[in-house]
């Protein structure tokens, strides 16, 4: 268990694996980055050189036809906003999709969500994939950083969901993993967003 609610130094968790590639990460309460906020990132990539993945629950004011090339925004409903993946790279765009084949993703997060070629042929992705979502911009460490802040509690590990990716209800997300944890996680979860309120 985690210092979430104690001052002792912190324990790993015993099913949490070192490479969190394909993993969530829950941004903790005592992360003090604006950036992530109660932020949920998918990593897609966790080595030795270092880490990337998108925040999953922090929507951007803008559209998908507003900010993306053509040929990437048919691929997305009219109305899709597009979400902010984390401060890195804001102008890149990664799109994540739910794929029939996995094995036609750029790149497999886990189970059957993958990370969308930018070069695809929008005829061909059209049937390779159930739902689409794009993210600008993606959150990123150098090597040994991300370690060093799972060593000082600022993220909880959590296995991820489809639903997840795809929430039609970000803003109730990290409750929402968090809960699924239960224990010490599901009394984190109902915390309020500014705790001396409670």
């Amino acid at each position: 268990m985690s210092r979430l609610f104690s001052s002792g130094p912190p324990v790993p968790e015993p099913d949490a694996p070192k490479n969190r590639a394909g993993r969530l990460l829950v941004a903790s309460p005592q992360l003090d980055d604006g950036n992530f906020f109660r932020a949920v990132i998918l990593m897609l990539e966790h080595s030795e050189e270092g880490a990337l993945g998108v925040v999953l629950n922090h929507p951007m004011d803008a559209a998908s036809y507003e900010v993306l090339p053509e040929h990437l925004a048919d691929d997305l409903p009219m109305d899709e906003v597009v979400f902010r993946g984390g401060p890195v790279g804001e102008d890149a765009i990664i799109m994540l999709a739910e794929f029939h084949t996995p094995g036609d993703a750029a790149r497999v997060a886990f189970a059957d969500i993958g990370v969308i070629d930018p070069e695809s042929d929008p005829a061909d992705l059209a049937a390779q994939v159930n739902v689409v979502r794009a993210f600008g911009g993606y959150s990123g460490w150098g090597a040994g950083q991300l370690e060093a802040e799972i060593q000082e509690d600022a993220w909880i590990d959590a296995m991820p969901e489809s639903d997840d990716i795809f929430t039609d209800e970000p803003g109730l997300l990290w409750s929402q993993v968090l809960d699924r944890k239960g224990g010490q996680y599901a009394l984190l979860a109902r915390m309020p967003d500014d705790p001396s309120v409670n």
